[in-house]
């Protein structure tokens, strides 16, 4: 068994300065790869990959640095993996929750249930999937906001997993009064969404029902954009377009010459 044996220096100064040294080199590593990965095409078409190999050689590098610095304490790196052993039960209960994310995020990497850019809905939080790693996973909502979800929620809990154009889609709730005609409304706005050249001709902008009251039908207005980052653009642009067709009383002729 080889045995590794560090000299412990008299001098904190010294001592200080190699670890800060191990650190940085642990730090500058680790950048190092996360770049040259980036750059390496085969794994453009699947980010997923990307995070899953970056943390396990992220990790590696750390425990390694970490048993590298206490070796400069005279900690016997041999003896401090037996005490480990003997304390594991403890450890275990106080990272159970650690241990539960890093196996679900295996599970989700390698299972390949979900990857990078799907557009998934838990626990009534919807977006796409920005980021997996081994222990969460980061969602991104309509309004730009990161959803850190714990790899264990999404391995027992009940998700629902949408097909790639859900990414592009916008959902505009809108109310509309009892007098005016729904077939007519949703007429005049379809062919104003499809005439907006960013809008996607596939899948067809459509409108749903959701409800009716005494006071109004709820109808929600939905349409595909081809660039992300038109979504926030063109759901003030239809919100716009349908606030004047509401003002203008469901006048037809009108709401066209606008």
């Amino acid at each position: 068994m080889i045995y590794m044996n560090f000299t412990i220096f008299n001098e904190p100064t010294t001592t200080l300065i190699y670890i800060f040294a191990i650190i940085i080199i642990a730090f500058i590593l680790t950048r190092v790869i996360a770049f040259l990965m980036n750059k390496m095409n085969r794994f453009k078409k699947d980010m997923t990959a990307i995070y899953l190999i970056r943390d396990i050689i992220d990790y590696v590098i750390y425990f390694i640095a970490l048993m590298t610095i206490l070796q400069f304490f005279g900690i016997n790196l041999a003896g401090t993996l037996l005490s480990l052993g003997i304390v594991g039960i403890a450890v275990s209960f106080a990272a159970k929750d650690i241990i539960s994310n890093l196996f679900s995020g295996i599970i989700l990497i390698l299972g390949r249930s979900i990857k990078v850019g799907d557009t998934l809905e838990i626990n009534n939080k919807k977006g796409f999937v920005e980021k997996i790693s081994l222990r969460s996973t980061v969602i991104v909502d309509d309004i730009g906001v990161r959803n850190v979800v714990p790899n264990s929620t999404l391995t027992n809990n009940v998700y629902s997993k949408f097909k790639n154009p859900e990414k592009y889609r916008v959902d505009i709730i809108t109310g509309l009064a009892l007098d005016k005609d729904i077939e007519d409304f949703k007429e005049y706005i379809i062919k104003k969404m499809e005439s907006y050249q960013d809008i996607a001709k596939t899948p067809n902008p459509q409108v749903f029902a959701k409800e009716i009251s005494f006071e109004e039908s709820k109808l929600k207005v939905s349409f595909w954009v081809n660039n992300f980052n038109d979504k926030d653009k063109y759901k003030i642009i239809i919100t716009n377009d349908i606030r004047k067709y509401v003002q203008q009383g469901g006048n037809n002729e009108q709401y066209n010459s606008r």
